[in-house]
């Protein structure tokens, strides 16, 4: 992997339940990792539902293998890039090399 490709600066977020002052239990995404990546192939499909069109954009980013995200879980995390939140969808371990990990994503819809 060419680490002169790895231009972008990505933060995972991490979906954790927190507790206010009074006790309450609430789901928060927290700051879990940050670091650089390769953004490739934003594609996307526009969708009609109940006369609402719904774009869905799809993208993926590459990154270094490391232990933070070594076991990570589509369900629990999420990928903030350039102000837009992406929820995971797969996560392409790359045969198992131990040098790179993709993650195929999906734009939060607001």
């Amino acid at each position: 992997m060419e680490v002169a490709l790895l231009n972008v600066r990505i933060t995972f977020q991490k979906n954790e339940v927190t507790k206010d002052a009074i006790g309450n239990h609430k789901n928060e995404w927290i700051d879990y990792y940050s670091c650089y990546a390769t953004v490739s192939g934003e594609s996307g499909s526009e969708k009609n539902i109940a006369a609402n069109t719904f774009y869905d954009a799809d993208i993926a980013f590459t990154v270094r293998y490391c232990k933070a995200l070594k076991d990570a879980d589509p369900t629990k995390l999420r990928v903030l890039f350039n102000g837009e939140l992406y929820n995971i969808t797969f996560i392409d371990h790359m045969n198992f090399k131990n040098k790179c990990l993709k993650f195929r994503c999906q734009k939060v819809r607001r």
